[in-house]
C-alpha cells in the first residue's frame, strides 16, 4: 500500500454521506425537523451509554458493518513521514480507527479500536507490534475492540481518561500528560463534552520534520463537531478552543467520515463562503470515489467549519445573533455554538 506524503498540507486538501449513519453520533428521529434529542435522543442516549443495551446495539453495528462494507466503508490513504506511518482504518458504518506506527521500532498504537478483526488485520498486515491503545472516550463505537485485542497483545496498555468507563483502562491519563510509543510521543488533552471524560490526542511531528496530528475522536469533525451529551455549550466551547490552540498546520484526523453531511449543512448557513464551497465540491467527488476526507488541517477547518466559527460575524449575522451590551465574549460564542447545535440536530441530510 503506498503512503501519501503531506507536503502542502492546505493547498493538496482544497478542492458518510447522504442519509443518516447508524452509530450514536446521529441520533435517528422518524419526523424532519423534531429535535432528536427530546426526549427520544436523550433516553435512547442513557440506554447506549449506560447500559448493556448499548454493548449490543454495537455488537449489531460491527456485524452489519462486516457484512454490508467487507473491505470497509471508504478507501483510506496511508500517510507517511519520515519514521512514522499513519494507517487510517474505515470501521463500522462511518467511524475511523487509526494505526499509528513507529517504522523504526516496529512498535504501533490505536486509537479508538472500534472493530478488533479489521484493527487486527491491519496489524497483521503491516507487521507491527501493539503496544497501546488510546482511547478518546467509552462510547462502544470507539472502544469496543479494546477487550480482544488486548488478549490477543498481551503487553498492549489502554489509555484514556479515569472519568469515561473505557473498557480494559489500563493506565489512566491527567490533562496534557504524555506518552511514548517507541520514538512517537502522544499528548492527551481532556477536552469534556461529548461525555465527561473525552480526550484527544496529539503525536508530536517535530522530531519527524512533519505537522502534529490531532486524532479528535468525537470533539472535531471535518467541518463538524460531535454533540454535547455530557456537558454544556461552554463547556465544549472551550474544549474546542483547547484544539485550536495547536498549530494551524496541525492535521485533523476525526473519529468519524461525516464530512459531505457536516460540509453541507455548513453552506447552507454561510452562503458566501468560497473556501466552503470549494471543500464541499472537493468532498462529494472524493466520496462519490467511496475516498476518505481525512485529514484536513486545523487552519482549514477553520475557514468553513461553523463551530470554530463562532467568532465570526458573517457566521453570527447568518443565525440572527448579536452580541448583548457587555455580554462576555466567550459566553456570546456559547450562545453562537448553542444555535448552531440546535440546527445541526435539525438538519437531515438528503
Amino acid at each position: 500500500q503506498s503512503c501519501h506524503r503531506p507536503a502542502g498540507q492546505r493547498a493538496s486538501q482544497e478542492p458518510g454521506s447522504g442519509g443518516l449513519p447508524e452509530g450514536v453520533e446521529y441520533i435517528p428521529t422518524r419526523k424532519k425537523g423534531k429535535n432528536p434529542m427530546k426526549p427520544v435522543g436523550v433516553a435512547w442516549y442513557s440506554l447506549y451509554a449506560r447500559t448493556r443495551l448499548g454493548y449490543l446495539f454495537y455488537q449489531r453495528q460491527v456485524k452489519k458493518a462486516r457484512e454490508r462494507y467487507p473491505h470497509g466503508h471508504s478507501v483510506p490513504q496511508p500517510y507517511c513521514f519520515p519514521g512514522v506511518k499513519i494507517l487510517p482504518i474505515p470501521v463500522l458504518s462511518n467511524n475511523y480507527s487509526y494505526l499509528v506506527i513507529d517504522t523504526g521500532s516496529g512498535q504501533a498504537a490505536v486509537i479508538d479500536p472500534s472493530d478488533p478483526l479489521a484493527v487486527q488485520a491491519a496489524i497483521e498486515e503491516e507487521g507491527v507490534m501493539l503496544e497501546a491503545i488510546f482511547c478518546t472516550h467509552k462510547h462502544w463505537d470507539h472502544s469496543g475492540g479494546n477487550e480482544a485485542l488486548c488478549q490477543k497483545h498481551s503487553s498492549c496498555r489502554v489509555y484514556g481518561s479515569a472519568l469515561d468507563a473505557i473498557p480494559q483502562l489500563t493506565n489512566p491519563l491527567a490533562d496534557r500528560e504524555k506518552v511514548s510509543v517507541g520514538s512517537l510521543t502522544f499528548e492527551a488533552l481532556a477536552t469534556p463534552g461529548h461525555t465527561v471524560g473525552h480526550m484527544v490526542y496529539v503525536l508530536d511531528g517535530v522530531p519527524f520534520g512533519s505537522p502534529s496530528c490531532l486524532f479528535s475522536g468525537d470533539l472535531l469533525f471535518l467541518a463538524g463537531c460531535g454533540r454535547p451529551f455530557e456537558g454544556s455549550p461552554e463547556t465544549m466551547l472551550a474544549s474546542l478552543d483547547v484544539a485550536m490552540g495547536l498549530g494551524e498546520d496541525t492535521l485533523l484526523w476525526p473519529g468519524h467520515e461525516y464530512a459531505l453531511e457536516c460540509l453541507t449543512f455548513a453552506s447552507l448557513l454561510e452562503l458566501d463562503n468560497s473556501a466552503l464551497e470549494q471543500k464541499l465540491q472537493w468532498a462529494v467527488q472524493q466520496r462519490q470515489e467511496k475516498r476518505s476526507t481525512c485529514p484536513s488541517t486545523l487552519g482549514e477547518e477553520q475557514t468553513y467549519n461553523p463551530f470554530l466559527r463562532t467568532h465570526r460575524p458573517e457566521l453570527q449575522e447568518a443565525l440572527g445573533l448579536w452580541q448583548g451590551m457587555g455580554e462576555d465574549p466567550d459566553t456570546f460564542r456559547a450562545r453562537v455554538l448553542k444555535e448552531v447545535r440546535r440546527r445541526k440536530d435539525l438538519y437531515q441530510a438528503t
